[in-house]
C-alpha cells in the first residue's frame, strides 16, 4: 500500500477541509491516548487524513517512533512519527484509513449512551484528603475529568476529597462506588499538560510523596 510522506498531508491546522496531492485534510481538535514504550498521554488531535494526522504535544518525541493512538475504546491506529517542530507531530498510519467514515464513527460513539472520555491507565498512590485527615489511595487510570481508584471499602457515593497529583491539588466527588473499587470526578479537569506523560505525572507524584511533609 503506497503512502504519502507525512509533510505531503500533515499541514499547519487548515482554516477548514483542504485537499492537497489527493488526501482530504480535515480539521479536527479531539483528545486522542496515545500509547508508547513504556508511557502513555493524552495528546490533541489537530488534524487527520487517510494517510496520518497531525497532534500537538510537549512531550520529547523522535521521528521513526512507532506509536498507537487510540481515539476511542474502538479505534486504535498504528502509526510512526515523521516529523517534529514546535510542540507539533506528525505521523503516517501503518494502514491507510477512510478519514470521513471514522470521524463519522467517532461521533456517533460520542453521543452514544455510556461514552467515556479516553483515558490512561496509571498504577500509583496519592495523597487523598477525607473526612478532614490525608490517606493514600491508588489510583488505576485517569483522564482529564476523572479516575478511577482502590479504596478500603468504606467509601461511599457522593464523598468529596482533595486529591494530590504530585504538586496539583484537584477536589474530585465519588460518582460511583462498588466494593474496594471506585470513580472520582474531578470538579476542575487537569489540564492537558499535565495528561501527555503518565511516566512524568506517576514520577511527580511520587517525587512529591517522598519529599513534602504531611499537611
Amino acid at each position: 500500500m503506497k503512502y504519502a510522506r507525512a509533510d505531503e498531508f500533515v499541514p499547519q491546522p487548515p482554516a477548514s477541509d483542504e485537499k492537497r496531492d489527493g488526501q482530504r485534510i480535515q480539521t479536527v481538535c479531539r483528545m486522542a491516548k496515545v500509547l508508547r514504550v513504556g508511557d502513555a498521554g493524552l495528546w490533541l488531535v489537530r488534524n487527520i487524513s487517510n494517510g496520518g494526522m497531525m497532534l500537538s504535544t510537549g512531550v520529547a518525541v523522535e521521528p521513526g517512533e512507532t506509536i498507537t493512538i487510540a481515539l476511542s475504546d474502538n479505534i486504535h491506529l498504528s502509526a510512526q512519527v515523521a516529523w517534529v517542530k514546535d510542540g507539533k507531530c506528525g505521523v503516517t498510519f501503518t494502514q491507510e484509513i477512510d478519514g470521513p467514515v471514522l470521524l463519522k464513527q467517532l461521533a456517533e460513539e460520542q453521543s452514544a449512551k455510556g461514552y467515556r472520555a479516553p483515558r490512561i491507565p496509571v498504577q500509583t498512590h496519592v495523597k487523598a484528603a477525607i473526612n478532614n485527615g490525608w490517606q493514600p489511595i491508588e489510583l488505576v487510570d485517569l483522564s482529564q475529568n476523572g479516575a478511577g481508584f482502590l479504596h478500603d471499602g468504606t467509601v461511599t457515593v457522593g464523598l468529596q476529597m482533595s486529591l494530590m497529583l504530585g504538586d496539583i491539588l484537584r477536589t474530585a466527588t465519588v460518582r460511583w462506588s462498588r466494593g474496594c473499587a471506585g470513580g472520582l470526578w474531578l470538579t476542575q479537569p487537569l489540564n492537558r499538560a499535565d495528561m501527555e506523560s503518565i511516566r512524568k505525572l506517576e514520577s511527580a507524584a511520587t517525587t512529591y510523596k517522598s519529599s513534602a511533609k504531611q499537611p
